[in-house]
């Protein structure tokens, strides 16, 4: 892929994910999106081929940071260090994805009707591999016995608030945008609360 063709369909994913979670699937206009992003509406449809692929690709600018985000399930055998990077990471998509996670979240309470079925396939088996996990934790003795699914739901409506509420979050706050330190914060108090509430400890020499 070209240079300039990559830096195109960046920006048009970037502002299609913003003109779609202002105005929704169907009310979006693709001569909104080329107008944000300042560029021909034909090249939308160059680079695309429709308006229902455009949005596939802004669905998979964000899913596919969120199927990345559950690594240190992987990486890590301590839950507390695995817990602690997976949280971060959330927020980190929240920080940097924040009119793409709103379209997201506007799909699944939409009972998601757009979504690719290899998406919601791939979310599940995440979603199953992430619960076996924390199971195994507990089986282990390294954190209390909770229902892992749920701690999981918790998570990602903890760390995903911050992109799908942003404007509630800094009115609360008193001011126009997120700083770097208020993400630093949000990981640091939704982390403890996690590792503190499920009574999560590390492995012994980890």
């Amino acid at each position: 892929m070209s240079r300039i063709r990559a830096k195109n369909e960046e920006k048009i994913i970037r502002a299609a994910s913003r003109i779609f979670a202002e105005h929704g699937y169907a009310a979006t206009k693709t001569a909104d999106i080329a107008e944000l992003a300042r560029l021909p509406k034909p090249n939308i449809y160059y680079y695309f081929g429709s308006k229902e692929k455009l949005y596939r690709a802004v669905l998979e600018s964000v899913t596919e940071p969120l199927l990345a985000a559950s690594g240190p399930f992987i990486e890590y055998r301590d839950p507390v260090k695995a817990l602690t990077a997976y949280i971060k990471a959330k927020l980190m998509i929240s920080r940097d994805y924040p009119y793409a996670s709103k379209v997201f979240a506007n799909e699944i309470m939409h009972g998601s009707p757009h979504l690719p079925e290899d998406i919601i396939a791939r979310l599940s088996e995440q979603t199953r591999t992430l619960a076996a996990r924390l199971s195994d934790w507990m089986s282990q003795g390294l954190m209390a016995r909770v229902e892992p699914r749920h701690l999981l739901f918790a998570i990602w409506a903890s760390t995903q608030t911050y992109a799908d509420f942003n404007w509630q979050i800094t009115m609360a706050l008193g001011k126009d945008e997120l700083d770097e330190e208020d993400f630093e914060q949000a990981a640091e108090v939704i982390t403890r609360l996690v590792i503190t509430g499920c009574q999560v400890r590390s492995l012994a020499g980890e």
